[in-house]
């Protein structure tokens, strides 16, 4: 029961640092402006972890990798912390082992990606329906803007109403259940 509270209480914060360094990641990436409350907070919640990274982390063909490599390793820990507790055996060849929390840590990346894509998607969809001029309505839409874009080529809006978001979200919930198929492959390593 303790194991199960403390996993709970591991899992909100590995996460919501994870989700933190991925939406810093988005929005450098996409070039959004931090000079609102989204990224003011973003930033006040990643700069003790990010600051000291870009030190020694260079970016990478324009992405900021002090952002995204302190999310994978925040993943990867957490995926070690919660085999342990959970009681799983560890064995094997120390390559093994190390090669599969890196892909556990990198799938689980993968995975919260999708989860802020979904979330900003959502959003975004919701205040262009309810409040299109609130003040997080730009930021939701220049995030959510790259992934939309290929569905709205493809599909046009039907009486004015844009149903890519629809299909995107579609698209992403199959790859969520793709990434659950892979996570069996990784955790074999880890159980030699």
């Amino acid at each position: 029961m303790l194991g199960n509270v403390l996993l709970l209480v591991l899992d909100a914060a590995f996460s919501f640092i994870t989700l933190m360094l991925l939406a810093r990641f988005f929005m450098q990436w996409q070039r959004v402006s931090f000079r609102n409350q989204i990224g003011q907070f973003v930033v006040a919640t990643t700069d003790w972890v990010v600051r000291p990274l870009r030190r020694v982390i260079p970016g990478l063909l324009g992405f900021d990798m002090a952002s995204l490599i302190p999310a994978w390793i925040f993943q990867t820990l957490f995926v070690f912390i919660e085999l342990s507790l959970r009681g799983a055996p560890l064995s094997g060849n120390i390559g093994g082992l190390l090669l599969g929390l890196w892909g556990l840590g990198l799938l689980e990346l993968a995975r919260m990606a999708i989860y802020l894509v979904f979330g900003v998607v959502l959003m975004s969809a919701i205040l262009s329906w309810v409040s299109p001029h609130s003040p997080a309505a730009p930021v939701m839409h220049n995030l959510s803007a790259p992934f939309l874009r290929p569905f709205r080529r493809i599909i046009p809006p039907i009486a004015n109403v844009d149903l890519s978001p629809l299909v995107l979200l579609l698209v992403l919930q199959i790859v969520l259940m793709l990434l659950g198929g892979l996570r069996g492959n990784f955790a074999s390593l880890l159980m030699g």
